[in-house]
């Protein structure tokens, strides 16, 4: 059984986290080279950064938004630390927000139970904990017409891709919300949506990366294991993403750069 202690939030600038980013650097010296991330892993990135700067304008952002804590595993403790998109704190509340990108409807899937891990780590030092994913859609199939279409097409995707409303369905625990004052029952996920040309609207066309006709017609390449401990726990929580999971975390692991 998992359980956790001694949490806190703190900032990019704590000793002991910035030690164990130089550790996590030292390791990428040991790996292959890795291709140069595709123009879709370049613009979650922009669209993460835009959305968190479309957050600030209208909420405060903490700046602590790295979580340590000890994960405790058959009596033995060991340290983690888990990245935030963004942050604010309220009272004796915390509201979380994922920022993801992605034309996968399963992406919401895995970060629902990713996220419910979140909230129980949290939990240990604030009551409520308020979780909202800010989903960017790159071209989620809207219609089971559109999914049929596009596995009959010449280069159909290796598996079915999933309606929102199948994955909405089947997770009972995300709520679909129009609005960040959307009032959510204990336990929920609120899922915001963005269109591409909303994250234009913020950022401006020519800061993003939005040519994705090559990105889709290359194969998809198997995603690469990361170290137990991930300094991008928050969104691929010690599992490999599939390739539109957490667009800046693939950007960043394909270049071979870590997370400052």
């Amino acid at each position: 059984m998992t359980s956790y202690g001694r949490v806190r939030l703190i900032t990019e600038a704590d000793k002991h986290y910035r030690a164990y980013v130089e550790g996590f650097k030292l390791q990428r010296k040991n790996q292959k080279a890795l291709r140069p991330p595709r123009q879709r892993d370049l613009f979650g990135a922009e669209a993460e950064a835009a959305l968190r700067q479309w957050l600030a304008e209208r909420i405060e952002l903490d700046d602590r938004r790295i979580i340590e804590y000890e994960e405790r595993r058959n009596k033995r403790g060991i340290i983690k630390y888990r990245e935030l998109d963004a942050l604010t704190i309220e009272g004796r509340e915390a509201r979380v927000f994922e920022i993801k990108a992605s034309r996968s409807a399963g992406a919401l899937r895995r970060a629902a139970a990713q996220l419910h891990e979140t909230r129980q780590i949290l939990s240990q030092v604030y009551p409520r904990v308020v979780i909202t994913i800010l989903l960017v859609d790159t071209g989620i199939p809207a219609t089971v017409d559109e999914v049929e279409a596009l596995m009959a097409s010449d280069h159909p995707p290796p598996r079915r891709p999933e309606l929102l409303s199948e994955v909405l369905e089947a997770v009972p625990s995300l709520r679909l919300v129009d609005s960040l004052d959307a009032q959510l029952e204990p336990g929920a996920i609120g899922v915001l949506r963005f269109g591409v040309e909303s994250i234009i609207a913020i950022a401006g066309a020519e800061n993003l990366h939005l040519d994705w006709e090559d990105d889709d017609e290359e194969p998809e390449e198997p995603a690469e294991t990361r170290p137990a401990a991930s300094l991008y726990a928050s969104s691929a929580a010690d599992e490999p993403p599939d390739a539109d999971d957490n667009p800046l975390a693939a950007a960043l692991r394909r270049a071979g750069l870590s997370q400052e």
